[in-house]
């Protein structure tokens, strides 16, 4: 047995739950329907069936099934060919049920991986909002996120284990927000949600859920517990080559072939997706059988392909992953059975996404510095690393990092590489001097939450007098609290009359985020708003919404809608308006700090 197919056993008997450690911490057209805008049609439903145990019904029950391919956002686990249905006496007998004691049951109302007040939320993220309408809400948001800070601000939310708020099934909203997470290509996160679930409450869309958060997470193990949990009647396509898959994880090897082959021979499922059924069955148990898989024929990845190929140890072609969908490369960053060099370019995205933290990518890079031969490590990227935390001298340091600044390509490269260098930036002190690093390091220190330590830099800015100095000035005054910070009218008119922005965008946002942190009173961004033009006094439905969320102190309503409000690819489609409603919510209901990272980013990357 090959090492990896070795790794692989061991690794799918355990179950892939302790492999992966906890995540790190629009246009008006782009707003759903009900915000003023044209609607939509109606996404496909089916009607679930109330669980029969202590969870209470919502009182509307037809609910979408969270199917769409993974290179739309992620989906179908599988093609199946057409075939008649099996009958019932081929089946293998089903699993036993699972006996929870009553004193271990969780209520499902507060399903969730982290305490809501710890991280900021209050006690009620959700309060006594709508959870049918957030629940749709969560639906139709586009991702990914076109800020890094709003990414985990939201995943932290959806994480959080505050009480399902009313007029939604508690299970199903669980499985709402496990969905979204899934789409922002947190596949850790959305199995904590899932697993905060009694697997006998579960409803038809937490199953769906379920298998898809195990795909995701390269857990086939993780499929078997939900065969109790309605799995057959919910999908039933993929329930025979999951009990085949299971029976080879519990070490019956000669079941697991029987019903490999028995699955063969009905010709329901072909290809790909029965070989890399047969490939985990392999490496669940001793077949004696070599499978190989042939790439070659496959025009696109769907979460089955991508789970069961990497929970063997395989890595889907680059051109496969490059026409995923973006939560698959972020999938592909936790995958415990790659190695760190095969997860690094999806490390990378993963970081400039919010899926993964400065530490969590400095630690892949001690990881690789570690594993590289003394002699071939000069000029890697995990060398420049090291000396821009550890040089001799500032020129080193400043040297390296400019190097690891300068070599990323596209917006969330860069974004990644702020992210990676947030800590090695706090190390420089802050000169006058240093006006052509000064943005990207203060960039790179808000990236990694040092407000503080970027706050520093406030004295030596105000030293200087170029376009640096306008970059600089204008993080420091929307990322920072400091007193030291020249915020006043005229300061911020000068700023925008030297902006070259297309259509002034970055003095847009710059005054949104002012004024929607606190930074400026209501009066000075109306003169600069009339002066300016800037657009900041539109509203909407939404608006309206996300404001009266701020007002009741909803965190979780506040961040969800800030989302919605801000959709779009870049920072450069955000309407000012709507920077500005979204912010103003977060701040009011006591997401102060990162309504202002939030802020920050936007000139960061405008």
């Amino acid at each position: 047995m090959s090492p990896v197919t070795s790794r692989a056993k061991l690794f799918l008997a355990g179950g892939a739950a302790l492999a992966l450690a906890l995540p790190a911490l629009a246009q008006e057209v782009l707003l759903p329907p009900g915000f003023g805008n044209e609607p939509a049609s109606a996404p496909e439903t089916q009607n679930q069936q109330t669980p029969g145990n202590s969870v209470t019904p919502a009182p509307r029950r037809e609910t979408p099934r969270p199917r769409p391919r993974p290179d739309a956002p992620p989906g179908e686990p599988m093609e199946v060919a057409e075939g008649e249905l099996v009958e019932g006496e081929e089946l293998p007998p089903p699993p036993p049920p699972v006996e929870i004691p009553d004193e271990s049951r969780r209520d499902p109302r507060f399903a969730g991986a982290i305490d809501p007040v710890a991280w900021g939320f209050g006690q009620q993220p959700w309060g006594s909002a709508n959870g049918d309408f957030l629940s749709e809400l969560m639906r139709r948001q586009s991702t990914p996120l076109p800020s890094r800070w709003l990414h985990m601000t939201l995943r932290n939310a959806l994480l959080a284990r505050g009480e399902a708020p009313p007029q939604v099934h508690p299970v199903d909203w669980a499985a709402e927000r496990a969905w979204l997470l899934l789409r922002m290509g947190e596949a850790a996160a959305a199995r904590m949600v899932v697993s905060a679930v009694d697997v006998d409450n579960f409803t038809p869309k937490m199953t769906q859920v379920a298998v898809q958060s195990a795909l995701a997470n390269a857990d086939p193990a993780g499929l078997c517990p939900l065969r109790a949990g309605g799995l057959g009647e919910v999908e039933p396509r993929i329930l025979p080559l999951t009990d085949a898959m299971c029976a080879a994880l519990e070490g019956e090897s000669a079941s697991a072939a029987a019903q490999i082959d028995q699955a063969r021979r009905r010709g329901r499922v072909r290809g790909i997706d029965l070989v890399l059924a047969q490939k985990v069955v392999g490496a669940g148990a001793d077949t004696s059988r070599a499978v190989t898989v042939e790439w070659e024929p496959v025009d696109y990845l769907t979460s089955w392909r991508f789970g069961l190929a990497t929970a063997t140890g395989a890595v889907p072609p680059d051109r496969l992953m490059e026409r995923a969908a973006p939560q698959v490369r972020a999938w592909q960053a936790r995958a415990p059975l790659l190695s760190v060099e095969q997860r690094l370019p999806a490390a990378r995205y993963a970081a400039g996404l919010g899926v993964l933290s400065s530490g969590a990518l400095n630690e892949l890079y001690a990881l690789i510095y570690d594993a590289t031969d003394a002699s071939d490590l000069p000029g890697t990227d995990a060398w420049r690393l090291r000396t821009a935390v550890l040089g001799r001298d500032r020129g080193a340091r400043l040297g390296a990092m400019r190097q690891l600044w300068e070599a990323g390509d596209g917006e969330l490269e860069r974004e990644a590489t702020r992210a990676l260098l947030a800590f090695a930036a706090t190390r420089v002190q802050p000169d006058p001097e240093l006006g052509r690093d000064a943005p990207e390091l203060i960039a790179s220190m808000l990236a990694g939450g040092y407000d503080r330590q970027a706050a520093g830099w406030a004295a030596a800015v105000g030293q200087m007098d170029d376009e640096p100095a306008d970059r600089a000035w204008a993080m420091l005054a929307l990322g920072t609290t400091s007193d030291a910070v020249d915020v006043s009218f005229g300061r911020i008119d000068s700023f925008i009359g030297r902006d070259g922005s297309r259509d002034r965008q970055r003095s847009k946002l710059l005054v949104a985020g002012l004024a929607a942190t606190g930074r400026i009173d209501t009066a000075t961004a109306a003169r600069l708003d009339e002066r300016h033009e800037l657009g900041l006094g539109r509203t909407s439905v939404w608006s309206r919404i996300a404001d009266d969320a701020g007002r009741r102190r909803q965190a979780g309503s506040a961040v969800l809608l800030a989302a919605i409000g801000m959709q779009a690819p870049s920072f450069a489609q955000v309407p000012a308006a709507q920077l500005f409603h979204g912010l103003s919510a977060m701040r009011r209901s006591g997401l102060d700090y990162a309504a202002r990272m939030i802020a920050a980013e936007a000139l960061a990357r405008t």
